[in-house]
């Protein structure tokens, strides 16, 4: 269970950096003509803010275990992508975009499945 926690973990880092410098580095205008239409909502600052916070979380899910310095960060991480895409269901719920909404869903289980591991039965301090 271990090997399958940290696999799970990885595969939302690298799709939470991704989405993330995406958004920290394009235009506003960009994403929103790449398919990121909510941006249109936000502010080109909060935008990048979102992006900053996706890449923190991923390489919280992933650094401190790895380098065994504060590996509860891991599960933090992971419960803050929970709250986070949380906020973007409710975004796309208010735009009538119904499909993102079940892709927020879909991350949000695959992170509660690194929050219960990591701070249940499978923590790294065990």
């Amino acid at each position: 269970m271990n090997v399958f926690l940290w696999i799970v973990a990885a595969v939302l880092a690298v799709a939470f950096l991704a989405g993330g410098f995406m958004k920290m580095i394009l235009h506003k205008e960009k994403l929103a003509t790449s398919g990121m239409a909510w941006t249109e909502d936000f502010s080109a600052g909060m935008v990048k803010t979102i992006g900053a916070v996706e890449v923190l979380a991923a390489i919280g899910l992933v650094l401190p275990p790895a380098v065994d310095i504060a590996p509860v960060l891991a599960p933090l991480a992971a419960l803050g992508l929970v709250l986070l895409m949380f906020g973007a269901a409710i975004t796309h719920l208010r735009r009538k975009e119904t499909p993102a909404i079940a892709v927020n869903l879909l991350l949000v289980a695959v992170a509660l499945i690194v929050v219960w591991g990591r701070f249940g039965p499978h923590s790294f301090s065990a």
